[in-house]
């Protein structure tokens, strides 16, 4: 029998196969259809709808009784009612203008040493210029995500900037600091990853780590004892079951300069152990990218090490650069992978033009004036030795390079009377000497390690600041910390 005529046969045979397919098929296959078909005939002919004004015998209310129900119902606030006898948070209040040089407080301009504005280039004019273009150009909004019309000229050339100035391939534009963070460790680390994390990292990378479900092994800052042994650890584990190790990737996760201690990790000794054990390495250089190395590109030009040793590093624009948002880059098959599996890439709208354009122009002047980053370099290292010499005070493991730096009472008090000696000194500086500094802050409830870290002033430094005015801060530190211990 030709194709034809097998593909004309009469339904009589059809049927006889079908019948001869229901004798032969085992029983409890039978079973089982025939206790669906009836489940399905129950549902639809034997289920009574739901009606919501019948349930629990509640009455249908007729339309004047709905609305005075609505007119008397009052809503709870979104967040509870703000007591100021019990503000826990002492933080003045920015009047007006832009978070630059100097800042208008209570009707006073204070120095500002509290803003990551390391590079001074808040407020510069060329900046604001190519922001304002580029509204008129774009519009204020690029109305959805990278992948579904939010990608612009604009995005690709900061993206291919940025790859030129870090010396990668590729380059992968975020539209929020704090995204950027959270959203790259977990396009890589999935559930039954292992990330070895360093417990002083910044509360973004520990949402991160948090949010990628892996196993996270904390080791004690800085400390490569302490990441090694962790290390040791997993290698038995891996040992004792190689067919799960064989699908278990392993992460470090660093700060090239931390946020919240000042100082800078030991890359070189961590790059040792990376492949010593056979780990991927991800580094985050919002600090330090744009302000440590000769030339401003990160800790592996100021380590004078290979990129390529390292898997990704990713940071943000809000610092330095002075505009919003962050990137990513590296090898090209690592950023077209975050394309894809980036959460804060793929679902939120892309950067704003104008932002975009803003931070095209700031790495165009960092380029052209090289003196910017010498004169931070300087002014850290001045200001470091300067605030060493004042008594009560300690600069804990900030580095003399660092634009980052903490001071924490000596000796300790304890946590949360060092916080509250060291606030009442702030604002004492603020309101005698017109210097604004602040508290490092954390989230109690949170925050990993938040007492571990301890209770400082974190004082950030720029490139604009004189000699003059970096004395003026620190004889105002030591003289308000004399006035206050002379109380105590």
């Amino acid at each position: 029998m030709d194709e034809h005529e097998h593909a004309a046969e009469p339904p009589s045979w059809q049927m006889i196969e079908l019948i001869h397919g229901l004798i032969t098929a085992p029983l409890y296959h039978l079973i089982l259809e025939g206790l669906l078909f009836l489940w399905i005939i129950r549902l639809i002919f034997f289920t009574k709808s739901y009606n919501p004004a019948d349930a629990n015998g509640r009455v249908k209310l007729t339309e004047e009784e709905e609305d005075r129900l609505i007119d008397e119902w009052i809503p709870e606030p979104l967040v509870p009612p703000y007591n100021s006898s019990k503000n826990e948070i002492n933080i003045p209040i920015i009047d007006s203008g832009k978070i630059g040089k100097y800042v208008d407080i209570g009707g006073n301009q204070c120095l500002n040493m509290f803003s990551f504005n390391f590079a001074g280039l808040i407020g510069n004019s060329d900046i604001e210029t190519a922001a304002i273009n580029a509204v008129y150009k774009y519009g204020v909004g690029s109305c959805g995500p990278r992948g579904f019309y939010g990608t612009i000229d604009v995005h690709l050339e900061l993206e291919k900037r940025l790859a030129e100035f870090t010396g990668s391939d590729e380059a992968i534009l975020y539209s929020y600091g704090f995204a950027t963070v959270a959203s790259a460790i977990p396009a890589y680390a999935k559930r039954g990853d292992v990330l070895f994390v360093d417990d002083g990292v910044s509360f973004a990378n520990q949402m991160g780590a948090v949010a990628s479900r892996s196993r996270i092994r904390w080791f004690a800052h800085n400390d490569m004892e302490s990441l090694e042994g962790l290390l040791k650890e997993q290698l038995k584990e891996d040992r004792k079951n190689p067919q799960k190790a064989r699908v278990t990737k392993r992460f470090i996760l660093i700060e090239g300069l931390y946020e919240d201690t000042g100082d800078i990790a030991p890359l070189n000794h961590i790059i040792s152990l990376k492949y010593k054990y056979k780990t991927r390495l991800f580094i985050d250089e919002s600090m330090s990218l744009f302000n440590l190395g000769s030339t401003g590109r990160g800790i592996v030009e100021y380590l004078d090490l290979d990129r390529g040793d390292v898997d990704l590093i990713y940071a943000s624009l809000e610092t330095t650069v002075g505009s919003v948002g962050g990137f990513a880059f590296g090898d090209s098959f690592i950023v077209d992978h975050r394309r894809l599996s980036g959460l804060g890439y793929c679902f939120s709208a892309s950067l704003p033009p104008l932002l975009a354009a803003a931070a095209l122009s700031a790495l165009r002047i960092l380029d052209e004036n090289p003196d910017i980053i010498s004169r931070l370099r300087s002014n850290c290292r001045y200001i470091h030795d300067q605030l060493s010499t004042i008594k009560g005070i300690s600069l804990g493991k900030s580095d003399r390079n660092s634009p980052v730096k903490h001071l924490y009472l000596n000796p300790s008090r304890g946590f949360s009377e060092n916080t509250n000696v060291l606030e009442q000194l702030c604002e004492s500086v603020r309101v005698n000497d017109k210097i604004f500094i602040t508290l490092s802050r954390y989230l109690t409830e949170r925050e990993h390690l938040k007492e571990g870290k301890g209770a400082s002033i974190r004082l950030i430094i720029n490139s604009e600041l004189s000699q003059i005015e970096m004395d003026n801060t620190v004889s105002a530190i030591q003289r308000s910390l004399n006035d206050f211990i002379n109380i105590m």
